[in-house]
């Protein structure tokens, strides 16, 4: 995080309106963040970090299965960036429900809830609070394999991205073969699937070329965040493209396929924060996009989208430079605007 450039301060770009009258765009912080999360104590070090990178003050609420350890790791940064009196009371950490409760209320002074867990977690504080609330519910991620796909490629892509870690927001739920490669494909990523205990659940075609359990209709909108996977059949990359943006969550999808046009029709017509080609859905993460870590994985089209690092956590400002110019000289035809370009 230190070695990261400082997002705040940026100039995004700059215009000149008319001579001596210059519009600029500039980062910020967002202000005061509430982040409420279920997951391991390392995430408060990677919350804590960002926020304090990026210029705001911030909440933590963590699990209750983790008080003792959040505690001690919380004190340890607090001492740290108090050291500043500037940061002083810049992060505080909250522990009981009824915190949790208190905090939604504060909408007048908390600029952004960030909830970071379980789906449930995620909807109940978007039903719970007039704060913006920025997450993602599921991640219900697909990876498709296409008529064009390197075999070997694509068994070690869909095994990577169910089984290198099954549990976690970015892991496989659903699996989509082309019709053309099933007979190829789907003995040989079984034989790896096998191996590590996955429970298969196909449709009628699947079922016919491995002989798995059968999906039901609610296997196409699971997260399942386990060693169980969802294949389905398709007969064209259009037929891919439908099922992902009607049965998946917005999260991170991947192609495997050697034909380009295709390939950039998925990633332009899949309406996902994370898209892929050719790789593991598993590399839809913060550190692994280099932005040092993540506050969590924003599905949303506002303001920030895919794993939110510093840049997620500003926003920014227009600042007007000028020299005594006032609108009525432009109304009137005295003067006329130029809009040039400058960054």
């Amino acid at each position: 995080m230190i070695g990261l450039e400082d997002p705040v301060g940026k100039v995004l770009n700059a215009t000149e309106l008319d001579e001596s009258l210059t519009l600029y765009k500039v980062s910020t912080p967002i202000g005061l963040i509430g982040v409420i999360f279920e997951s391991r104590p390392d995430a408060l070090v990677q919350i804590s970090a960002l926020c304090i990178k990026s210029g705001n003050a911030v909440v933590l609420k963590g699990g209750s299965e983790a008080n003792h350890s959040n505690r001690i790791l919380f004190n340890l940064i607090k001492d740290a960036v108090e050291v500043d009196g500037m940061f002083k009371d810049s992060i505080q950490l909250v522990e009981t429900r009824e915190d949790v409760r208190e905090m939604l209320k504060l909408d007048n002074y908390i600029d952004l809830m960030i909830p970071r867990g379980s789906s449930a977690l995620v909807k109940y504080i978007q039903e719970n609070t007039k704060i913006p609330v920025l997450g993602h519910s599921e991640g219900i991620c697909h990876v498709y394999v296409d008529k064009y796909a390197d075999i070997d490629m694509a068994v070690d892509i869909a095994f990577d991205s169910k089984c290198q870690y099954a549990a976690v927001c970015n892991a496989m739920e659903t699996l989509l073969v082309h019709k053309d490669v099933v007979d190829k494909f789907l003995p040989a990523v079984k034989a790896r699937y096998d191996e590590q205990g996955v429970e298969l659940r196909g449709d009628k075609h699947t079922i016919a070329v491995i002989g798995c359990a059968e999906a039901s209709g609610s296997d196409w909108r699971c997260e399942y965040n386990d060693l169980i996977l969802s294949i389905m059949i398709v007969d064209s990359p259009e037929g891919a493209i439908d099922h992902i943006n009607k049965y998946g969550s917005h999260h991170t999808d991947a192609i495997v396929t050697s034909y380009e046009k295709t390939a950039h029709r998925f990633l332009n017509e899949v309406d996902s924060s994370s898209v892929m080609w050719n790789c593991s859905t598993r590399f839809a993460d913060g550190f692994r996009y280099g932005l040092g870590s993540e506050v969590g994985i924003s599905t949303g089209k506002i303001h920030s989208r895919g794993p939110v690092g510093l840049e997620g956590l500003t926003i920014y400002k227009y600042r007007l430079i000028g020299k005594g110019q006032i609108v009525g000289d432009y109304v009137d035809g005295r003067k006329r605007f130029t809009h040039r370009r400058l960054v």
